[in-house]
């Protein structure tokens, strides 16, 4: 059973941030805890995009963006994972810059130098050059990056279906079995 925090920044794509979330919801018996972190326009962006504020009824543990008191904002805590979704230019720009200003670039700071997943699901497009130079410089520190880039293998009927395509892999980056198409199985 591992720990997992979860960050929800401001970037188009509240979608994936739901599926995840969901999913997360339902692996129980991988997942033993779940932590949250939303900036400001995380939720802003959520009820624009998907006209409700059901991020309320989740049952996980929630972190003001500011408390650096959160057990994974430390490398003594046992998360294994923080997976930034979706994760803003801005946000990882900071994380690229090793500018620990809010909880999120914080505990990303911290699985980079504890050499635990940080899975950074951006959201931009297109991507101009300080975007693909942040992104180098993340995988460079152990990073991973995981565009919101679906796929169409399993054909996908519904936004949900396609947002699966790529959380599904993102929980598989974690270390988390969450199902999903795989190619030839």
């Amino acid at each position: 059973m591992i720990k997992i925090a979860v960050a929800v920044t401001g970037a188009s794509g509240s979608i994936y941030a739901k599926v995840l979330l969901e999913h997360l919801e339902r692996l129980k018996d991988q997942v033993a805890e779940v932590s949250m972190i939303w900036s400001d326009n995380a939720y802003t962006v959520w009820q624009h995009e998907l006209g409700n504020k059901d991020y309320e009824r989740l049952p996980f543990k929630f972190w003001d963006k500011n408390d650096f008191m959160a057990p994974f904002a430390s490398g003594s805590s046992s998360y294994s994972a923080l997976i930034i979704c979706p994760c803003s230019m801005g946000t990882l720009g900071r994380i690229a810059g090793g500018i620990s200003n809010d909880l999120v670039s914080r505990a990303a700071d911290v699985m980079l130098k504890e050499r635990r997943k940080l899975i950074c699901v951006v959201r931009e497009t297109p991507y101009n050059l300080v975007h693909l130079r942040n992104m180098t410089a993340v995988t460079e520190a152990g990073g991973i990056i995981c565009p919101a880039t679906p796929s169409f293998y399993s054909n996908p009927k519904t936004m949900d279906e396609v947002a699966y395509t790529v959380i599904s892999r993102v929980l598989q980056l974690a270390g988390v079995d969450g199902g999903g198409y795989k190619w030839g199985e």
